[in-house]
Order: C-alpha cells, then structure tokens, then sequence
C-alpha cells in the first residue's frame, strides 16, 4: 500500500483538510467517505459510460474495477460521468456535426469536475473514437497523475461482419446488389456486443497512438472489450495512478515531442486512421508540444505500414489481440531504431523496459508483415499540399487504390446533397467527388463522409471515383479519399473556388492535390466568392464554430 503523503494530497486537502472544511466533507460522508478516506489521495475516475453506443455500454463496470484499483493502492477512488456519442448512429445525419464538438466537451467537462473537486489523480476510460483524444486532452490540461484506459474492442460479427459492413450494405442495397431481407441480416448480426469499432478504425487507431504514447499501461489498446484482461488492466490503472502520485509523474513528464512521435509511428505501422492526425496534433498542442502535418511527412518516409487490418485489409483487432496486440509490433520498431525507448510511460518505467520481455508474434500468423517485406514501405497517411489546400489536407493511401488520380469535379455543398446523387447514379466514374461547407467552422464539426464513401464502395465505383472535403472521414473509409482540406471552404478556402467539371489531380508519391485553373481565374472567382452565412447562432456548434482552429492546427477550441 502506497503511504500517502502531502505531496500526493495537494489538491484534495486543499477541500477536505482542517476545520474550515466540515461543510465539504459533510457532503462528501453522504456519498461513502469515512473518516480515513479524509486521509488519502483522491483518485477521480472519469467514466464515459452510455448505452448511446456499444463502445461504452460496458465501461460503468470496468470503472468500478479502476476505483478499486485505486483503492486497494491506497487511495479514495470517486467515479464520475462524461459524456460521449455515438458516430456508427449519426454519421450522415445532422446530429454527426457534435461529434467531433464532443471531443473538446469532453476535454472541458474532465477538467471541470477534476479541478472544481480537487482530485489529485484521474483515471480515464474511454472507448468511442472522439472520447479517447478528449479524455487524454482533459489529462493534459490537468497534468495531475494520470492513467488512460482503453474500453477495449468489439467481437467480429456473424461472418466476420462490422458496422462497416452495414454501411457498405446500404450501398450494394441502393445499387440493387442485395435485397431487403439480405440488408436486415447483416444489420442484426454485424454488432454482436459491447466494444468500439472492430478494424483498425480511429478508436483502436487512437488506443493504440494513445498505449504507445505512454499514457496507458502495456496491453490496454489490444483487449477485448468483455474479458478478464480488460477488467484487470482498469484495477491495475487504479493502483497506477497512486504509484505516479508517489513518484510525482504527470503527463507533462510522459507526453513529450519524442512520446508524440513513438505515437505516431505505431499509427503508420497500424495503417490507422486519418483522425490520429487531427487527434494527436489536438493533444500534442493541449501539452505544450509542438506537432505539425509535416512531421507525419516526414516520420512517414522511414515507417512501413506493415499490420493488415481492416478497413483496407483483412483482419479486425480481436484477431490482432489473440496474437498478441500491439506490443510485439512495438518491440519490432524498437528493435529497428524507429521508436524512442528512453520516452517514460506511466509504468514509471520506460518504453524500452516495458517491451523487455515481449514475446515476439506467432512464427504463422498473417496480420503483421515482417519489417523487410511491409505491405507499403511508406505510411499511408500522406499529407498533401497544393493550390486546393496551401494549410495541407490528409489522405489514407494504402496503395490498394493506386497513387494518383486525375478526374472531373462534381462538386456539392453538403454531404446529404453527395449522397443523393452518388445513390442516384449521378455520381459516375471518373468524378472527383468534392464535399464542401463540412469543415470545423463551415460545418460546423468537420463530419466524418463513412456513409458517401460507403455508398461509392457499395456501388462498384470504389476504384472509379475520388473524394475530397473539408470535413473528416471516419476510421472504416476507404478507398481514393482526402480530408482536413484547409484552409476550409467556410475561411475562402480554395476548396470553395471549384466549379463542376475542373480538372482535379490527386498525387499521393508527389504529395500534391491541385485543380487545373490558372491563378488569374482562381483570383477572379475570389472576387466572386461571398461567405455563406453561419448554419447555427445559438448553442454549442455556434460556440464552437466561433472557437475552432483549422484542421491544420488539430481543430481545438483551448
């Protein structure tokens, strides 16, 4: 048991210590508090449980296991609510605008409860994609010791189906490929339980940047979301914080500009989501570190992409946890000089004595290639830099959809208005499909596009068609797709210039996207161009489409 002390107490005495303080520890009684809970460090374990989504249906018991981690240590374990959303139900909708505006309630919310009670450590327990960054920002902004933990990942569904299966089976639905009772089935059968997203979509992209960066404990990206695994990794993030409290580590200590790059090296190996770069930029800058769209470029050129997960490959992360997760990966690019093992973690120890005694990967699995023959030898996040995104937009190229692609714009200012004409036949091959008005002000809330790029999947046009925006896509999108294009259309950005029937060129080896007008007509159009008024004036997507960097800069409100 940890011996508390003052210095593990610095916040939570300034509430509960001496006379003048009955009033706060008369309240806190009614909730369970004793006379020798006064006494001890107070862990605040931010729970992000709901049953809005399957992601965190489970995560109200798993914080009751990190409260009795914290507990057995030594310390007072309170668990408390944030909020969290659900993308698989909104996207394509209205209401998919406040998800990425949930990240930074999430991030107000942890920092509001944590300061306003004087919590000396937290927990944190995320599992839907936005409320792992905002959980980890929260930590930041606080930098009391903290511990984050992982909800854990989804079972396959009834032959080997996901969400992204439903949403690819609207769109064969749509082009007449299955019927009805064909759409229901998979519908029934693809989500069979609690967990977040099975591929390597953005919330195990996220667990996984979030395990390499040092703020989880070893193993928590890569559990399932109902196993024993899962509930022991929350007990031992409860006794964690109370050792970080004794050894006084704070995130500012773990989340250093080497730890962000660790973090986003794992990502390109993991061929993960586009949203790590918007994420990790977001909690780089909440930490005081400075991280750009040109460092993904440039850790790029050295990392592979060597995991084959869905969406683009095979295999979904329950498979990749029955093999042994992400720290055999890890110990691969350690071996290869490509992570930074002197980085601490909030073991207390470092990364590279955490990966010690890793056992290496089955000599017969199939879902990591070997370092020297990667499925690509350069990331798959490209940043892109051209006359149609000066600021840089982002791109998820596995080299499946080819390297470039030059087509015809067709361009709409909203994503109900693409998805109309793409399951209308309107959108045909050979069009660049340009979505605009979606960027964190035009939006506001930089939708992800899962369901336009589903529905060009769905109906054949996956090697045929592009898509560019101002917007996000989801972890399952696939296929020749570019996002964050900024400056966005809503800022005059030049995404707002195109016209139906431009030329467009995507090149993913030269890194450039451009449309093929000359400066004096891209001038003219300028001159032309009239803001649109804002979507909303009242509530929290007005407040923040006022507040909101560029994707650029993480797209962050702080």
């Amino acid at each position: 048991m940890t011996e508390p002390t003052n210095n593990t107490r610095r916040h939570s005495a300034q509430v509960v210590d001496g006379p003048g303080k009955a009033a706060s520890r008369a309240m806190l009684r009614a909730v369970g508090f004793n006379d020798d809970d006064f006494t001890k460090p107070q862990v605040g374990v931010a729970s992000t449980w709901s049953m809005v989504t399957p992601c965190n249906s489970h995560i109200g018991e798993l914080a009751e296991f990190a409260r009795d981690g914290a507990d057995a240590a030594g310390g007072k374990g309170v668990i408390f609510n944030t909020i969290t959303i659900s993308d698989g139900i909104a996207n394509g909708t209205e209401g998919m605008k406040y998800s990425l505006v949930s990240r930074e309630v999430i991030a107000d919310s942890i920092e509001t409860v944590a300061g306003c009670e004087g919590f000396d450590g937290l927990v944190a327990i995320g599992g839907c994609d936005k409320n792992m960054p905002g959980c980890v920002m929260g930590l930041a902004r606080l930098n009391r010791p903290s511990v984050f933990v992982y909800g854990g990942t989804i079972m396959p569904g009834k032959g080997h189906t996901d969400i992204v299966s439903v949403f690819e089976a609207m769109g064969a639905h749509s082009r007449g490929d299955i019927d009805l009772i064909e759409l229901k089935n998979i519908e029934e059968t693809a989500i069979p339980g609690p967990g977040s997203c099975g591929g390597m979509y953005t919330a195990n992209t996220m667990a996984s940047a979030i395990e390499a960066l040092g703020m989880s404990l070893p193993g928590s990206s890569a559990q399932n979301a109902i196993s024993q695994e899962k509930r022991d990794d929350c007990k031992a993030a409860g006794e964690a914080v109370l050792a970080l409290l004794a050894s006084d580590i704070k995130p500012s200590d773990i989340m250093t500009r080497e730890a962000f790059e660790n973090a986003v090296t794992v990502v390109i190996a993991l061929g993960g989501s586009t949203n790590a770069v918007l994420h990790l930029i977001g909690m780089a800058r909440t930490i005081g570190v400075e991280l750009t769209l040109a460092d993904f470029t440039e850790i790029g050129k050295r990392v592979p992409v060597l995991a084959d997960l869905r969406p683009s490959g095979h295999y979904m992360m329950s498979e990749l946890v029955a093999i042994g997760g992400i720290q055999p990966l890890m110990k691969i690019l350690l071996d290869a000089r490509l992570l930074h093992g002197d980085c601490l973690t909030v073991t207390g120890k470092t990364l590279a004595e955490n990966l010690a005694d890793v056992e290496p990967y089955p000599i017969d699995q199939q879902i990591i290639a070997p370092l020297g023959n990667p499925l690509k030898a350069e990331s798959h996040l490209r940043i892109l830099f051209g006359n149609l995104a000066p600021e840089g937009a982002v791109a998820k190229i596995t080299g499946k959809e080819g390297t470039r692609f030059s087509g015809s714009a067709r361009v709409f200012g909203s994503e109900e208005e693409a998805q109309a004409r793409i399951n209308d036949g309107t959108v045909v091959a050979g069009d660049v499909v340009v979505i605009r008005y979606e960027g964190p002000k035009g939006g506001p809330g930089m939708r992800e596009m899962l369901t336009p790029t589903s529905a060009i999947m769905g109906r054949g046009l996956g090697n045929d068609v592009a898509l560019i925006t101002d917007g996000r896509f989801s972890g399952g999108s696939h296929g020749f797709v570019v996002g964050h294009v900024s400056p966005e259309a809503f800022d005059g950005g030049p995404l707002a210039l195109v016209q139906d029937g431009d030329a467009i060129t995507i090149d993913a080896e030269a890194d450039t996207i451009e449309v093929d007008i000359s400066d004096e007509e891209m001038m003219r159009r300028r001159a032309a161009w009239e803001q649109p008024e804002p979507r909303y004036r009242k509530g929290v997507l007005a407040k923040y489409a006022k507040l909101v960097s560029s994707a650029s800069t993480g797209a962050v409100t702080d």
